[in-house]
Protein backbone atom coordinates (compact mmCIF):
# COMPACT_ATOMS: atom_id res chain seq x y z
CA UNK A 1 0.00 0.00 0.00
CA UNK A 2 1.30 3.43 -1.00
CA UNK A 3 0.25 6.25 1.36
CA UNK A 4 1.16 9.72 0.11
CA UNK A 5 1.45 12.67 2.50
CA UNK A 6 0.98 15.72 0.29
CA UNK A 7 3.85 18.20 0.61
CA UNK A 8 2.81 21.72 -0.31
CA UNK A 9 5.54 23.41 1.71
CA UNK A 10 3.40 23.77 4.84
CA UNK A 11 2.02 21.50 7.51
CA UNK A 12 3.28 19.03 10.06
CA UNK A 13 4.49 16.62 7.39
CA UNK A 14 7.17 14.59 9.17
CA UNK A 15 5.15 14.10 12.34
CA UNK A 16 2.18 12.84 10.32
CA UNK A 17 4.42 10.55 8.26
CA UNK A 18 6.02 9.07 11.38
CA UNK A 19 2.61 8.49 12.96
CA UNK A 20 1.38 6.68 9.83
CA UNK A 21 4.56 4.59 9.69
CA UNK A 22 3.95 3.58 13.30
CA UNK A 23 0.39 2.34 12.71
CA UNK A 24 1.02 0.92 9.22
CA UNK A 25 4.54 -0.56 9.13
CA UNK A 26 3.56 -2.60 6.08
CA UNK A 27 2.77 0.53 4.04
CA UNK A 28 5.06 2.62 1.88
CA UNK A 29 4.71 6.14 3.31
CA UNK A 30 5.82 8.87 0.90
CA UNK A 31 6.01 12.62 1.48
CA UNK A 32 5.72 14.15 -1.97
CA UNK A 33 4.96 17.31 -3.94
CA UNK A 34 4.85 15.49 -7.29
CA UNK A 35 1.45 15.48 -9.05
CA UNK A 36 1.98 12.01 -10.57
CA UNK A 37 2.84 10.54 -7.16
CA UNK A 38 -0.57 11.69 -5.89
CA UNK A 39 -2.26 9.96 -8.81
CA UNK A 40 -0.29 6.75 -8.17
CA UNK A 41 -1.14 6.66 -4.45
CA UNK A 42 -3.46 4.16 -2.79
CA UNK A 43 -4.29 6.68 -0.06
CA UNK A 44 -3.90 10.45 0.25
CA UNK A 45 -3.34 12.48 3.43
CA UNK A 46 -3.28 16.29 3.35
CA UNK A 47 -2.01 17.65 6.67
CA UNK A 48 -2.39 21.31 7.45
CA UNK A 49 -0.72 24.07 9.39
CA UNK A 50 -0.72 27.73 8.46
CA UNK A 51 -3.02 30.20 6.77
CA UNK A 52 -5.59 28.99 4.26
CA UNK A 53 -4.65 31.53 1.56
CA UNK A 54 -0.97 30.56 1.79
CA UNK A 55 -1.86 26.87 1.53
CA UNK A 56 -4.02 27.32 -1.55
CA UNK A 57 -1.38 29.52 -3.19
CA UNK A 58 1.22 26.80 -2.69
CA UNK A 59 -1.07 24.12 -4.13
CA UNK A 60 -1.41 26.15 -7.31
CA UNK A 61 2.25 27.15 -7.48
CA UNK A 62 3.40 23.52 -7.16
CA UNK A 63 0.95 22.23 -9.76
CA UNK A 64 -0.85 20.04 -7.21
CA UNK A 65 -4.34 21.48 -7.53
CA UNK A 66 -5.64 19.42 -10.45
CA UNK A 67 -3.94 16.17 -9.45
CA UNK A 68 -5.35 16.45 -5.93
CA UNK A 69 -8.87 16.91 -7.32
CA UNK A 70 -8.42 13.87 -9.56
CA UNK A 71 -7.00 11.76 -6.75
CA UNK A 72 -9.88 12.73 -4.47
CA UNK A 73 -12.41 11.33 -6.95
CA UNK A 74 -11.87 7.74 -5.83
CA UNK A 75 -8.92 7.31 -3.46
CA UNK A 76 -9.37 7.18 0.34
CA UNK A 77 -8.59 10.77 1.33
CA UNK A 78 -7.89 12.28 4.76
CA UNK A 79 -7.61 16.03 5.34
CA UNK A 80 -6.16 17.29 8.63
CA UNK A 81 -6.77 20.80 10.09
CA UNK A 82 -6.30 23.23 7.17
CA UNK A 83 -6.39 20.08 5.04
CA UNK A 84 -10.04 19.84 6.10
CA UNK A 85 -10.84 23.51 5.59
CA UNK A 86 -9.51 23.60 2.04
CA UNK A 87 -12.08 20.97 0.98
CA UNK A 88 -14.87 23.55 1.16
CA UNK A 89 -15.95 26.28 -1.24
CA UNK A 90 -14.71 29.34 0.59
CA UNK A 91 -12.88 30.48 3.73
CA UNK A 92 -13.17 33.79 5.56
CA UNK A 93 -9.42 33.54 6.19
CA UNK A 94 -8.02 35.79 3.49
CA UNK A 95 -11.30 35.60 1.54
CA UNK A 96 -9.94 32.40 -0.02
CA UNK A 97 -11.48 30.03 -2.54
CA UNK A 98 -11.17 26.37 -1.54
CA UNK A 99 -11.10 23.17 -3.56
CA UNK A 100 -14.90 22.92 -3.62
CA UNK A 101 -14.95 19.16 -2.98
CA UNK A 102 -17.58 19.71 -0.28
CA UNK A 103 -20.19 22.50 -0.34
CA UNK A 104 -19.88 24.90 2.55
CA UNK A 105 -17.72 27.61 4.05
CA UNK A 106 -15.07 28.17 6.71
CA UNK A 107 -15.78 30.79 9.37
CA UNK A 108 -13.70 32.47 12.08
CA UNK A 109 -14.55 31.96 15.72
CA UNK A 110 -16.11 35.07 17.24
CA UNK A 111 -13.90 37.06 19.56
CA UNK A 112 -16.54 37.38 22.28
CA UNK A 113 -17.21 33.70 23.06
CA UNK A 114 -17.59 32.64 26.68
CA UNK A 115 -17.25 29.28 28.43
CA UNK A 116 -20.12 27.69 30.43
CA UNK A 117 -18.66 29.22 33.61
CA UNK A 118 -18.65 32.69 32.05
CA UNK A 119 -14.94 32.93 31.28
CA UNK A 120 -13.59 34.43 28.06
CA UNK A 121 -12.62 31.88 25.41
CA UNK A 122 -9.44 32.70 23.55
CA UNK A 123 -8.99 32.40 19.80
CA UNK A 124 -7.28 30.31 18.52
CA UNK A 125 -8.96 27.26 20.03
CA UNK A 126 -5.88 25.46 21.31
CA UNK A 127 -5.64 22.29 23.38
CA UNK A 128 -7.56 19.12 24.10
CA UNK A 129 -11.30 18.94 23.49
CA UNK A 130 -13.95 16.25 23.27
CA UNK A 131 -14.96 14.95 19.85
CA UNK A 132 -18.52 13.61 19.64
CA UNK A 133 -19.27 11.39 16.61
CA UNK A 134 -22.51 12.20 14.80
CA UNK A 135 -22.90 8.77 13.18
CA UNK A 136 -21.03 5.47 13.03
CA UNK A 137 -17.96 5.53 10.81
CA UNK A 138 -14.84 3.40 10.52
CA UNK A 139 -12.75 6.36 11.73
CA UNK A 140 -14.28 6.01 15.21
CA UNK A 141 -13.84 2.25 15.62
CA UNK A 142 -12.30 1.56 19.00
CA UNK A 143 -12.39 5.27 19.88
CA UNK A 144 -15.90 6.62 20.47
CA UNK A 145 -19.53 6.04 19.55
CA UNK A 146 -22.49 8.35 18.90
CA UNK A 147 -24.26 6.83 21.91
CA UNK A 148 -21.43 7.26 24.41
CA UNK A 149 -18.86 9.79 25.50
CA UNK A 150 -16.46 11.14 22.96
CA UNK A 151 -12.68 10.97 22.99
CA UNK A 152 -10.40 13.97 23.45
CA UNK A 153 -8.18 15.16 20.61
CA UNK A 154 -5.73 18.06 20.22
CA UNK A 155 -6.87 21.22 18.38
CA UNK A 156 -5.08 24.35 17.14
CA UNK A 157 -7.27 26.57 14.93
CA UNK A 158 -9.04 29.92 14.64
CA UNK A 159 -11.47 28.91 11.88
CA UNK A 160 -14.07 26.16 11.70
CA UNK A 161 -15.97 24.44 8.90
CA UNK A 162 -19.67 24.90 8.24
CA UNK A 163 -20.83 22.24 5.73
CA UNK A 164 -23.86 23.11 3.60
CA UNK A 165 -25.01 19.50 3.97
CA UNK A 166 -25.35 18.51 7.63
CA UNK A 167 -25.21 14.88 6.51
CA UNK A 168 -21.50 15.34 5.78
CA UNK A 169 -20.76 16.00 9.45
CA UNK A 170 -19.06 13.01 11.06
CA UNK A 171 -18.36 14.58 14.47
CA UNK A 172 -18.82 17.78 16.44
CA UNK A 173 -16.98 19.64 19.17
CA UNK A 174 -18.07 22.54 21.34
CA UNK A 175 -15.89 25.62 21.77
CA UNK A 176 -18.15 28.56 22.50
CA UNK A 177 -20.45 27.13 19.84
CA UNK A 178 -20.97 23.57 18.56
CA UNK A 179 -19.05 23.11 15.31
CA UNK A 180 -18.26 20.39 12.80
CA UNK A 181 -14.84 18.95 13.60
CA UNK A 182 -14.97 15.98 11.20
CA UNK A 183 -16.63 15.24 7.88
CA UNK A 184 -17.06 12.06 5.89
CA UNK A 185 -18.59 11.66 2.46
CA UNK A 186 -17.95 8.75 0.09
CA UNK A 187 -14.14 8.29 -0.03
CA UNK A 188 -13.35 11.64 1.60
CA UNK A 189 -12.83 12.14 5.33
CA UNK A 190 -11.36 15.11 7.16
CA UNK A 191 -10.72 16.20 10.73
CA UNK A 192 -10.07 19.60 12.29
CA UNK A 193 -7.91 18.22 15.11
CA UNK A 194 -4.37 16.80 14.88
CA UNK A 195 -4.22 13.00 15.24
CA UNK A 196 -0.41 13.06 15.23
CA UNK A 197 -0.57 15.14 18.44
CA UNK A 198 -3.45 13.20 20.04
CA UNK A 199 -1.67 10.23 21.64
CA UNK A 200 -3.29 6.78 21.45
CA UNK A 201 -6.65 8.00 20.12
CA UNK A 202 -4.97 9.84 17.26
CA UNK A 203 -2.90 6.81 16.30
CA UNK A 204 -6.01 4.63 16.36
CA UNK A 205 -7.82 7.06 14.05
CA UNK A 206 -4.92 6.95 11.57
CA UNK A 207 -4.90 3.16 11.78
CA UNK A 208 -8.64 3.15 11.06
CA UNK A 209 -8.08 5.36 8.02
CA UNK A 210 -5.43 2.97 6.66
CA UNK A 211 -7.88 0.07 7.07
CA UNK A 212 -10.82 1.99 5.55
CA UNK A 213 -12.33 0.56 2.38
CA UNK A 214 -14.88 3.17 1.23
Amino acid sequence: MKVVIVDYGMGNLRSVAKAVEKVAPQAQVIVSDQPQTLLDADRIIVPGQGAMHDCMREFLARGLHDSLLRAAEDKPFLGICVGMQMLFDHSEEGDTKGLGLLPGRVRRFAGDMVSPDGGHLKVPHMGWNEVLPSAPHVLWEGIATPEGQGERFYFVHSYYCEPADSGATAARTVYGVPFTCAVAQANIAAIQFHPEKSAAAGLRLLSNFIAWRP
